[in-house]
């Protein structure tokens, strides 16, 4: 009678953690829902974000283009100069003219990394099998008092992602990043915040990044997100590079 009672009771105890228990593409797709669904965030071919970029005393506008497939423009604005980095789906360039460059130059792979990511229109999670990338929930974790499923998402490219989703309303609040660089490690943070719907599509407007067990941050305020809206291709395309001019002859 004794080990039938203590049977039931591990049964009782057992059966709410079985029913309560999830698995990681159950988490991914209450991710993908919390933000609108798979239908909302497929209907977007384009996308144009406009911010402000702050550091300290250091102040800058951002303006970012998204386009499908993989396309992606970011321009860093100061003074009426802009950096400018892009990845047209195949490769990486940037014209940096706060360093004296002007004219464009392909960046180097292990660089196009994050812009490669960047590119990706619905972000890593979504289809993230056929994308090449492994996920695993590794359980739960406390952000700033909220509780969160914690997703590890090591990435094609053998980075690694780690996102920590509110387990309320399953959107991002944290990711902690592990990219390697020429043979080093960095690791970085970023804090998502004030979502807002867009289009049936909720993005953070605030974003704040940082290096990984450093306090200073850098912080994006988003002004306006903008989708569906008419992008040209060859704004992803590397500029031809102008001949230098010839020395006149005396």
């Amino acid at each position: 009678m004794l080990r039938k009672l203590l049977l039931i009771s591990a049964c009782t105890i057992v059966l709410p953690l079985a029913v309560r228990a999830q698995t990681v593409d159950e988490v991914i797709a209450k991710n993908i829902q919390a933000h609108g669904g798979m239908e909302k965030l497929k209907s977007v071919e384009t996308r144009r974000t406009t911010a402000k970029f702050s550091a300290g005393s250091f102040k800058a506008a951002v303006v970012q283009l998204n386009k499908r497939p993989a396309e992606i423009r970011q321009e860093f604005i100061i003074q009426g100069m802009a950096q400018v980095s892009a990845y047209d789906g195949k490769a990486g360039w940037r014209i940096s003219p706060f360093g004296g460059r002007k004219d464009p130059e392909r960046l180097a792979d292990v660089d196009t990394k994050d812009l490669a990511v960047d590119a990706d229109m619905d972000g890593p999670l979504v289809d993230y099998q056929q994308k090449g990338h492994q996920a695993e929930l590794v359980g739960h974790d406390s952000v700033e008092g909220t509780d969160c499923y914690k997703i590890k998402l090591t990435l094609k490219n053998g980075d690694v992602r780690t996102y920590y989703l509110d387990s309320d309303s399953f959107l991002e609040i944290k990711l902690e990043t592990q990219t390697k660089i020429r043979g080093a490690i960095q690791e970085g943070e970023t804090y998502f915040g004030d979502y807002d719907q867009v289009g049936g599509i909720y993005y953070p407007f605030e974003v704040e990044s940082g290096q990984k067990g450093q306090s200073e941050r850098s912080i994006i305020t988003v002004e306006k997100i903008e989708l569906n809206v008419p992008i040209d291709d060859a704004l992803f395309s590397m500029p031809a590079v102008k001949p230098a001019a010839k020395a006149s002859g005396n």
